[in-house]
């Protein structure tokens, strides 16, 4: 309520935090939608590593020149450094566990036990003393760890071991974007948000072009497969982290971290719609408290926002 309005009285939202809103949920069905496309150029013919190398590639270009229309200057000395190294091995290793993982499990399961993120950048502050434990945390861990356990669950009993293979390296790339994301904190508020975007997404590029040229991973053989690529760089990158910081300036960072955990629920809603994943009721009810957990946490500390 605003003070010294009746409290019978609607509270109006103005245009700006609409127009905030949005920009998060176009950014969520960005990066909800990679799961997706990711999929469909696999079927195209193209390898994992080819496709991830790809993407980094594309989206720099696309990023370096957003860069250069805004004149935006990139970071340099030890800022430069610092995301460079992020990108190189952090955004590099996050990325190759994620897809991978997609080649091996639902890509629903995938997008949810990832998004147990913001519980180990919780598990990483407090352990560092930079945060400390509280109820609404301790809550938080419990749903999650349940959560998880209910949606690992019915793979577990069943024992698949390229599903389980592929929620493992799931659950890596959790743990590798949490790193992540608690060791890009300083050099992002040093460098602003699209410059470093631009610079980490770049070196994970120049990372990936040797072991990709060497390793003679396949791109793509056809044009749905091409598209697919172009859609995860464009689409589900620079789109999606536009889109992300646009909405942030308006909205700021908890509430925008809050709106972000829509991501699983648009892979969990393609997956069924476009692959036809289907899901036990105990694995929706898993799926459930891990972003009831996520909403909790990312409250508590906004950092957790992708």
């Amino acid at each position: 309520m605003v003070t010294g309005r009746p409290t019978t009285a609607p509270v109006r939202r103005s245009p700006d935090v609409r127009l905030g809103a949005l920009l998060i949920v176009v950014s969520a069905v960005g990066f909800g939608a990679m799961a997706i496309f990711a999929r469909a150029a696999y079927d195209g013919g193209g390898e994992v590593l080819a496709v991830v190398w790809m993407r980094f590639v594309l989206a720099a270009v696309v990023l370096h020149v957003v860069l250069r229309v805004r004149r935006l200057p990139l970071p340099r000395g030890r800022t430069l450094l610092a995301l460079a190294a992020l990108g190189g091995v952090g955004y590099v290793g996050q990325s190759m566990s994620y897809f991978s993982a997609l080649t091996l499990a639902p890509a629903g399961i995938v997008a949810l036990l990832l998004y147990l993120n913001p519980v180990f950048v919780t598990v990483l502050a407090t352990a560092t003393g930079r945060e400390r434990w509280t109820r609404g945390r301790v809550v938080a861990l419990s749903l999650a760890t349940a959560g998880t356990a209910l949606t690992v669950g019915p793979t577990a009993v069943a024992w698949d071991p390229r599903t389980a293979l592929g929620m493992g390296l799931a659950v890596l790339a959790a743990v590798i974007y949490s790193f992540y994301i608690v060791l890009s904190e300083r050099p992002t508020a040093r460098a602003g948000a699209l410059p470093s975007s631009t610079v980490v997404v770049t070196a994970a590029a120049v990372v990936l072009t040797v072991p990709a040229l060497a390793s003679g991973s396949a791109l793509p053989t056809t044009t749905g497969g091409w598209l697919a690529v172009v859609a995860i760089a464009v689409v589900s990158t620079v789109v999606a982290i536009i889109a992300f910081f646009a909405g942030l300036r308006r909205l700021g960072p908890s509430s925008a971290a809050t709106l972000s955990t829509l991501e699983p629920v648009v892979t969990v809603v393609l997956a069924a719609i476009v692959l036809a994943e289907a899901f036990t009721p105990l694995q929706v009810a898993g799926g459930a408290l891990i972003l009831v957990a996520a909403v909790l946490l990312v409250r508590s500390h906004p950092t957790t926002a992708p």
